[in-house]
């Protein structure tokens, strides 16, 4: 039966159609025969237990500058829809926080994907502490005095933002870099949150592979090369897409963490594997599928419409 799907997202005005993972699940969902209705987490209301939105009906077609056809504006009880797909990019602030309480009033009625509960219980950087065994050397922390000796321990490690996105903040310090308490200064004048500290991964100048997994099963991956001279391979900052096949460890990986987010409700997942090692496990907004599709075949969006499909029923 044809679904009535609502997309909350960022402004569909602005994306990428040849990159933007949100709009080929909309075009998915299109062809095989259901609604769209847009709207920004702006417009969301809770009024007397019941949530509203206001946005418009959608059609879109792979057509540069001309990619959606609007209906007029109209506000809407999100109950009356079978679907809802949280696909807003982070940060992972409260704004975000504040829409998965929103969305979480609706769900399971309403399918929510993923789960808001579950996605705001999995902050990216944190949910893959569960799976230590899997992780490089990793420290989360406020505290100066284990970040100097985390550092004394392991040398050449990597900065990242707890809550930061597409590689943004991320940086490299050799175990001699003088910056590094001053990068740290500028990371808690920026933000009142821990930072990362992990175990510079050598391989990564070989790419950081993007695989992409629905109701916790893996159906590809990407490979996401850094330019010369850098770390960070996330395409928002230069990285280069290539195709990659899975290996036993990726499958490993997959296997180790797949059961927990099925049960979890996060059907549609990117992890973030860097040679042997799981670095992230995005549930988010996670990308990767248009180039996916581009270098293999295989759309990830259609495999999590025939799963949506299943369990509405």
């Amino acid at each position: 039966m044809p679904l009535k799907v609502a997309v909350q997202m960022d402004p569909i005005e602005g994306i990428n159609i040849e990159a933007d993972t949100t709009f080929l699940m909309m075009e998915s969902a299109q062809a095989r025969g259901h609604s769209l209705f847009v709207y920004l987490t702006e417009t969301l209301a809770m009024e007397d237990g019941r949530v509203f939105a206001r946005g418009r009906d959608v059609s879109v077609q792979r057509v540069k500058g001309d990619h959606a056809s609007f209906g007029a504006p109209r506000r809407v009880e999100l109950s009356e829809f079978d679907v809802v797909l949280m696909r807003q990019d982070p940060p992972f602030d409260m704004h975000y926080i504040d829409a998965t309480f929103f969305l979480e009033a609706i769900h399971p009625k309403t399918l929510v994907v993923n789960n808001p509960g579950e996605v705001r219980s999995a902050p990216e950087k944190i949910f893959v502490t569960r799976f230590p065994a899997l992780q490089p050397p990793t420290l989360i922390t406020w505290d100066r005095q284990a970040i100097r000796e985390f550092r004394s321990l392991h040398g050449d490690v990597v900065l990242k933002p707890l809550n930061g996105r597409g590689g943004s903040g991320v940086t490299r310090h050799l175990a001699d870099d003088p910056n590094f308490d001053a990068l740290l200064e500028i990371h808690a004048e920026l933000a009142r949150e821990p930072v990362i500290v992990q175990k510079f991964l050598p391989s990564v100048t070989k790419g950081d592979k993007r695989i992409l997994l629905v109701d916790g099963e893996p159906v590809g991956a990407i490979n996401r090369v850094p330019e010369k001279g850098q770390i960070r391979s996330n395409m928002a900052v230069g990285g280069t897409p290539e195709p990659i096949e899975l290996s036993a460890r990726d499958r490993e990986i997959c296997a180790a963490i797949g059961p927990e987010l099925k049960a979890r409700g996060l059907i549609f997942v990117g992890i973030d594997v860097i040679g042997d090692y799981l670095t992230e496990i995005n549930v988010t907004s996670p990308t990767g599928a248009q180039a996916l599709k581009r270098f293999t075949g295989i759309d990830a969006t259609e495999i999590m419409w025939r799963r949506i499909e299943a369990i509405r029923g």
